[in-house]
């Protein structure tokens, strides 16, 4: 585990600071992969495949979840290309699985990302907020 000296002193003093911990929450923090998930039909699809556990044509995943399937089809596609989802063809029937161990890696590295960097204690001259917490950032 890397160990950072003192902590920044300022936001921006921290975003300047360029070191192995913050490099591994920036590359934990893909807003393509949270932006995939930040939606409630996409979120109810992804259940919806790993309920079943196989991989599942976009008909199944549509009579699943109640959604139309050009809207189904369109969710699957944006959460295939931000890593969430496979896909294999099969003709013209199209099945996608749900990448368990893609999503866990990313949920597990931006934990450990966060980890790390735990957050320091902001009273008095220590920490974040300086002395007495007279930056106003606490």
């Amino acid at each position: 585990m890397v160990q950072v000296s003192s902590p920044p002193r300022t936001p921006r003093q921290a975003a300047r600071q360029r070191d192995l911990l913050g490099d591994a929450l920036d590359s934990a923090l893909d807003a393509g992969f949270f932006a995939a998930l930040a939606d409630a039909t996409r979120l109810r699809l992804i259940a919806c495949i790993a309920r079943c556990r196989r991989a599942c044509s976009v008909g199944e995943i549509a009579e699943c979840c109640s959604v139309d399937l050009s809207v189904v089809s369109r969710h699957l596609k944006a959460l295939a290309r931000a890593g969430v989802l496979a896909s294999e063809r099969d003709g013209r029937i199209v099945r996608y699985r749900l990448r368990a161990d893609e999503v866990s890696g990313r949920f597990r590295a931006l934990a450990d990302a966060i980890a790390a960097n735990p957050p320091v204690d902001c009273v008095g001259d220590r920490g974040c907020c300086g002395a007495g917490g007279s930056n106003g950032c606490c």
